[in-house]
């Protein structure tokens, strides 16, 4: 006798809901059946969304089509990030989905780079000697070879998209696969008198809809988890002070760049998304620094084409809930926390915890080990993502506003301290089992924002110094020759994915 399939609840669409939605039905469809809930009176968070490679695997396990994807969502290639102004005005680095320069002898890049540094040799610039960020400022794009030892190997890439279009179009793949939606607004949660579970959803129709695992995708408002559960919010607002964002598209004049921009702002910063259709801008600002009015009228003298809309301001504040997952509701989204977009790192939480649910998937009954190692895995993502960010504010040498004189000086997380302790005493680089941002991420900010490690690790020391720099200087060359011969961005999307094709 077949067991019954558990019946998942998801309250709230948007891509976080029908990313839930579409990877359930499609990965477990013999052991849940997936029904939604949610209100088109209700609107969503939808500005251009800037992701990371991570999201390439998440489509392939949905059998998404690339091509196809982007004609879609009307999307273009994104390189890595690119960070103006951070450390002080008139700086530039890129953050790149790939490597910088050739380790040796076990030892890692970043020890020979720093033992350079501080002997003051003649060095290229930190972007020309990583394939990514060199094919990024050329303004170019190929698929990456499959061979990593290839120079042409050692980067990846992930998209940068319009999110209004993403949630519809997994919502086809969804519906496709068996998942039903429901049209309209939860009004009262039911709980189950004796273990507090949630027992049911009503709507405002009336109908009663139960369920044996209910999926809380209600955004900011957290409805299920932080009003009906009650789970506390942890508030990290004292390390990363933006609460809020205006966001105002453009139509696209300059360069479709395969790379996203954060300008650093008097008050925060400011993002650049450039689609197949149009430029993504938006203005990250701490309200206790400048008002609404103001970071409007900043941000609309600042974008580069004619405004397709009028500037809306989001509020939001940064931290996560002290738990993701209690009794029978697992958050997913916002509804579990929220890290500013400086990173890209929305869509990455929402299908770390997609994934991690899968792989903990009550059957049939929900253990509360899986529920604790659920919330174990979603906290040190949330955690280690929110020092990551921090280094940013706090690596700054800026003091010409009063926003950046706080974010410089402010206490920082102990973990976060010790990393930057680690970096600055031997280029060290805390490695993980479990995190999203790996070696060159770390590196690319440290150094980006001139922290400079004082030692390195000893085995660097024994290759000549000149040696060092002229092996540099050549793999600058074949960066540089190979890169020159790969199409530009804008016709690599025209050839490949162009949006004329979506039907």
């Amino acid at each position: 006798m077949a067991k019954p399939k558990t019946r998942v609840v998801v309250v709230g669409g948007g891509t976080a809901g029908w990313m839930t939605a579409a990877a359930l039905s499609r990965l477990l469809p013999g052991q849940c059946s997936v029904h939604l809930i949610e209100s088109e009176a209700i609107g969503v968070v939808g500005v251009g969304e800037a992701t990371l490679p991570h999201i390439r695997a998440f489509n392939e396990r949905l059998g998404i089509d690339e091509a196809d994807f982007m004609a879609r969502t009307r999307a273009t290639f994104k390189l890595g990030i690119e960070f103006r102004d951070w450390n002080r005005l008139g700086d530039s680095y890129i953050h790149p989905f790939g490597t910088f320069g050739r380790g040796t002898g076990g030892v890692d890049f970043q020890h020979y780079w720093a033992r350079l540094l501080r002997e003051g040799a003649p060095l290229p610039s930190l972007d020309t000697v990583s394939y990514a960020c060199a094919l990024a400022r050329a303004g170019k794009f190929d698929r990456p070879e499959t061979d990593p030892n290839r120079l042409a190997g050692t980067f990846g890439y992930a998209y940068q998209f319009d999110a209004l279009l993403f949630a519809p179009y997994l919502r086809e793949i969804a519906e496709g696969m068996g998942a039903r939606r429901t049209e309209g607004i939860v009004v009262r949660v039911e709980r189950d008198g004796d273990n507090g579970d949630i027992a049911a959803i009503v709507l405002d129709t009336g109908e009663r809809i139960e369920g044996d695992l209910f999926v809380d995708c209600s955004g900011f408002r957290a409805l299920l988890l932080g009003e009906a559960m009650a789970e506390p919010f942890v508030d990290w607002s004292h390390w990363l002070p933006t609460d809020r964002a205006v966001a105002m598209p453009c139509r696209t004049r300059t360069a479709v760049t395969p790379y996203t921009s954060a300008i650093a702002m008097p008050a925060g910063w400011r993002w650049r998304i450039p689609l197949q259709h149009r430029t993504g801008n938006g203005y990250v600002y701490a309200s206790g620094f400048v008002s609404d009015d103001d970071a409007c009228r900043a941000l609309e003298d600042a974008v580069e084409g004619e405004a397709l809309a009028a500037p809306r301001v989001l509020r939001f504040k940064a931290g996560r809930r002290r738990r993701s997952w209690v009794g029978n509701c697992v958050a997913i989204g916002l509804a579990s926390g929220f890290l500013e977009p400086l990173e890209s790192t929305s869509i990455y939480l929402v299908q770390q915890a997609i994934t991690t649910l899968i792989e903990l998937f009550p059957e049939p009954r929900i253990a509360a080990t899986d529920r604790d190692e659920f919330n174990r895995v979603i906290d040190l993502e949330y955690d280690r993502i929110r020092d990551f960010l921090i280094l940013h504010y706090h690596a700054t040498t800026r003091s010409d506003s009063p926003f950046w004189d706080y974010v410089r000086t402010m206490p920082i997380p102990d973990t976060l301290s010790e990393k930057l302790d680690l970096w600055r005493t031997r280029a060290r680089i805390v490695k993980y089992r479990e995190g999203v941002f790996l070696d060159p991420s770390w590196v690319a900010v440290y150094l980006g924002q001139g922290i400079v490690p004082e030692g390195w690790d000893p085995r660097a020391d024994p290759v000549a110094s000149d040696a060092l720099a002229r092996s540099l200087d050549a793999l600058r060359g074949e960066i540089a020759s190979d890169v020159a011969r790969r199409p530009d961005h804008r016709s690599f999307i025209e050839r490949y994915c162009a949006m004329a094709q979506a039907a």
